[in-house]
């Protein structure tokens, strides 16, 4: 890409291109994140059949996609604070942490919304 600044459709295809290229690095570089799309494709389908309306399906969708996202950005932070140095220092040790802190709280989001469809569905009458 040129060193001008790209403007109009073609920025939103750059930008595009780079987003699938970093998710295709997630995937080829990081095992959690493959897990967890691994895990949110197999929750998608039983979401159809949980799922007893259009919000509650999209509040199904979003905590999946919200853990997806909290990896994608713990991943990020890892790999700058590794890009940095290997040696051991106290802020890369406690930016690593709560990168994945926020990924914990996205899974326990999830399991929450999950868990409430899941009571709906089977325990509510």
């Amino acid at each position: 890409m040129p060193n001008e600044k790209v403007t109009g459709p073609a920025r939103f295809y750059y930008a595009t291109c780079y987003s699938f290229k970093g998710m295709r690095a997630a995937f080829i570089h990081e095992p959690a994140f493959r897990y967890e799309l691994y895990a949110a494709a197999a929750m998608l389908p039983f979401s159809f059949w949980l799922a007893q309306s259009a919000l509650q399906f999209a509040l199904l969708l979003a905590s999946c996609v919200l853990v997806l996202m909290a990896e994608l950005i713990n991943t990020a932070i890892e790999a700058v604070v590794d890009r940095a140095g290997l040696e051991f220092n106290e802020l890369a040790g406690r930016a690593k942490d709560l990168g994945s802190a926020a990924v914990f709280m996205t899974l326990i989001i999830a399991a929450l919304v999950w868990g409430a469809a899941i009571w709906d569905r089977l325990i509510v009458v």
